[in-house]
């Protein structure tokens, strides 16, 4: 991905500005990791169980009538695990201590994950191919072979029919 580095000195800047966060990392919503910034924890694992977290999440949002995902927060014992929606394709994970102003951390977070989605989205429509033009009435088309047509097969039984496979109607 192109837009990994850039990605990489948000989160850097994200973690200068919280310094409760003890973690970040972006991934993409399949749970690849696309940049990280997680001393002593595995991102690919936290990359997996947040895609896992955002599908729930996800039916959550919309078995509720709340509308499209935006972010999960998750409070554990020693911390929190907060979850932002980043652009189409991605999400933004923070982990953070105890004693992290959660108010901050929603802050400084959503607007990292503002910059984070649109620096992904960019990169993905710069790696996507360019559309093909459509051909139209007037454009001739050009074919190696023959076109297939559509066919339509019956099935028909081999299969002898008996009395015990047989429809009839008795009368009772």
């Amino acid at each position: 991905m192109d837009a990994e580095p850039e990605v990489l000195a948000e989160l850097h800047r994200l973690r200068t500005r919280i310094p409760q966060l003890t973690g970040a990392l972006a991934a993409s919503v399949d749970g690849l990791v696309l940049a990280r910034d997680t001393p002593g924890i595995e991102a690919e694992g936290v990359a997996a169980l947040t895609a896992a977290a955002l599908g729930v999440a996800q039916r959550m949002t919309d078995a509720t009538g709340q509308g499209d995902f935006r972010e999960l927060l998750v409070r554990g014992v020693n911390g929190y695990v907060a979850t932002y929606a980043a652009g189409r394709s991605a999400v933004l994970t923070l982990l953070a201590e105890d004693r992290v102003n959660v108010g901050r951390l929603h802050l400084e977070g959503r607007r990292a994950s503002t910059r984070i989605g649109k620096l992904v989205d960019e990169a993905a429509a710069r790696d996507e191919p360019a559309p093909q033009p459509r051909a139209t009435r007037s454009t001739a088309k050009t074919t190696t072979g023959p076109t297939p047509l559509p066919t339509r097969t019956t099935r028909t039984s081999t299969r002898p029919r008996s009395a015990a496979n047989a429809h009839t109607t008795t009368e009772s």
